[in-house]
């Protein structure tokens, strides 16, 4: 604890010959003391608790020492602060989040360690950092020898945390923070994710005392304004989805296996990793008619090296959702019609899941990245295929979302389906809501009139 009440008396001398000068002081009511040879020293000391009170510092009841002494002592460096940062919220995180810590204290590491003879390559720095310093699962693994030698450099040259009680310092690593490997700017959302990690990592240091307050809130910065708003020219508009998927469905059998997978995209507004874990009792296909999905999880894909079981994936709850929550998503006859072909063609694995990849497992990235992309080959034209339109599968949801807003379906509708919240919805398809804007007026016009015609002027 910490406290302000703080009495210090003069120097007194005593009956010793080692020490025979002594100086003590109060701290909440505690009474702490130091010997010393002469009284110059004693008189020196007593000058800098004196000044530390001055300046208005507290003082640390455990120790009776200024916070600031008690910093300095406690020089932790910030090399183990930030590996302790990355095991405490190793066990929480997700898979993916994991990655994330790890790639920026990674960063952060990196820049505050000094350059020069001695420093390993920045390749051999990076990777010894990033998949065994911050990557807490492997913490009670050998890493390789130059994995290891470069670490041991890194122990011995990482500055102590309390050395980033600096604006100019912390200045340095956030430039870093907001650039990619190749020197150019890293992605407004990528660099706000970053400064998120390092500032819990150094709120983490305020909270251990070893730091007086958080350096980041001394920096002004300007954060680039991040990209919230859907690109129009990459939504398909029905005809372009139908031909694209009739693509897919053209490139043999795997392609007639992706159809579906796509299709949930497009129809239903789901995420590749909601695709991922779609199994056949989540779903209700009737004959005719509309049908349902009761989406309950995600399967997103992440290095094997940051899960628990040692697996490229992690089956987690639905985005911003609770564990166990449900989404319900009604689908359109076209969608029930694929997914049934798709079952009958096909089955589930032995899990129940309606898609795995060629060697068992789920679809992975890279997999259905290669068939979408051979997809607009085929049926897009050049000028298309150049343009952002549908350039990566994940659009199709953005343009499911689209076609639902347009087609007239409520905002609180439209988000329920697409699994997010209103406020985002209006944010991110704001140029899509934009355009409707003459519909809706068209509307009220037709509203007012039908008014004034039945019951007069108002």
């Amino acid at each position: 604890m910490h406290s302000y009440d703080v009495r210090i008396w003069n120097v007194r001398k005593r009956s010793s010959k080692a020490a025979p000068f002594q100086l003590r002081w109060l701290v909440d009511g505690e009474e702490y003391q130091e010997k010393f040879a002469t009284k110059t020293l004693a008189d020196a000391r007593r000058a800098e608790l004196l000044t530390a009170t001055r300046k208005g510092e507290p003082f640390d009841t455990a120790t009776g020492l200024p916070v600031s002494e008690v910093r300095e002592r406690n020089r932790t460096s910030w090399y183990s602060h930030a590996r302790a940062h990355a095991a405490r919220k190793w066990p929480t995180a997700a898979a993916k989040h994991r990655a994330s810590i790890a790639e920026s204290l990674t960063i952060a590491t990196m820049a505050l360690c000094p350059d020069g003879k001695g420093r390993p390559a920045d390749d051999l720095l990076r990777r010894a950092l990033y998949q065994w310093a911050f990557n807490a699962g492997r913490h009670d693994q050998d890493p390789p020898e130059a994995e290891a030698k470069a670490l041991a450099w890194v122990a011995s040259n990482s500055p102590a945390v309390v050395e980033l009680d600096s604006a100019k310092r912390v200045r340095v690593v956030l430039e870093h923070l907001a650039t990619r490997q190749n020197g150019k700017a890293a992605a407004a959302n990528t660099f706000r994710r970053r400064r998120a990690v390092l500032s819990n990592c150094l709120r983490l240091a305020v909270e251990q005392e070893l730091l007086p307050g958080n350096p980041l809130h001394r920096v002004h910065w300007e954060t680039p304004k991040a990209v919230e708003e859907l690109d129009v020219r990459s939504v398909a508009t029905p005809a372009q989805a139908r031909e694209l998927l009739d693509a897919v469905r053209a490139q043999g059998n795997r392609g007639a296996h992706l159809v579906a997978f796509f299709a949930c995209m497009y129809y239903a507004a789901m995420r590749p990793e909601e695709v991922s874990m779609l199994s056949a009792d989540q779903c209700e296909l009737p004959a005719e008619g509309w049908g349902r999905l009761m989406l309950a999880g995600a399967r997103p894909q992440v290095g094997s090296a940051w899960t628990d079981d040692g697996k490229p994936y992690e089956e987690r709850q639905l985005k911003h959702r609770a564990r166990r929550a449900v989404r319900p998503v009604p689908i359109p006859p076209v969608l029930v019609a694929i997914l049934r072909a798709h079952l009958d063609a096909f089955g589930t694995t032995p899990e129940g899941r309606l898609f795995s990849a060629v060697r068992g497992g789920p679809v992975r990235s890279q997999e259905y990245g290669s068939v979408w992309k051979e997809a607009r080959r085929k049926a897009l034209t050049p000028a298309q295929a150049a343009s952002p339109l549908a350039a990566i599968p994940y659009d199709l949801r953005h343009a499911c979302v689209s076609f639902w807003l347009r087609s007239g379906v409520s905002l609180a509708e439209t988000a329920r389906r697409a699994g997010q919240s209103v406020a985002v919805l209006q944010r991110y398809y704001a140029k899509v809501l934009d355009g409707e804007e003459a519909r809706m007026n068209a509307l009220i016009d037709q509203g007012l009139a039908e008014q004034e015609g039945g019951s007069g002027a108002p």
